[in-house]
């Protein structure tokens, strides 16, 4: 009996835990949405914050921007190996974003900006679906 109900509560707290995850995976792709809105601005507008490297980092972001919700969705199925993708794509983009936005001269300032902000919702996210961050 304590069993059953300790795994229940567990089992809530994990399922809360995911739905807040799924929430980071949404602010991300609106966040991708943003960054790939404002580089068609900027190409138009004031091509210099928008360079090759800046439309090659945001290629890369709109990949992980699909990929992230339609793993995060089996995840909430209860599937165990897309929870495990997810985490290690969140700690992937993590990682890969904040050593982009450290390399001097590789991308404009507001790109930078977003990469960290992309860094910390992704570290959300890898605390969250590892247990390290409770709601």
């Amino acid at each position: 009996m304590v069993n059953s109900e300790a795994r229940q509560g567990t089992q809530q707290r994990r399922a809360a835990d995911l739905a807040t995850a799924s929430t980071v995976v949404r602010a991300y792709v609106a966040l991708t949405v943003a960054t790939v809105a404002a580089l068609v601005v900027m190409s138009a507008v004031a091509p210099r914050l928008a360079t090759a490297d800046a439309w090659g980092h945001a290629v890369i972001v709109v990949i992980f921007a699909i990929l992230l919700p339609l793993r995060m969705r089996a995840a909430r199925k209860g599937s165990t190996r897309a929870l495990r993708a997810v985490t290690i794509m969140a700690v992937a983009v993590l990682v890969v974003n904040v050593v982009e936005a450290a390399l001097p001269h590789g991308f404009p300032g507001w790109m930078r900006i977003e990469m960290v902000v992309t860094a910390l919702l992704m570290a959300l996210l890898a605390g969250l679906l590892t247990g390290r961050i409770r709601r």
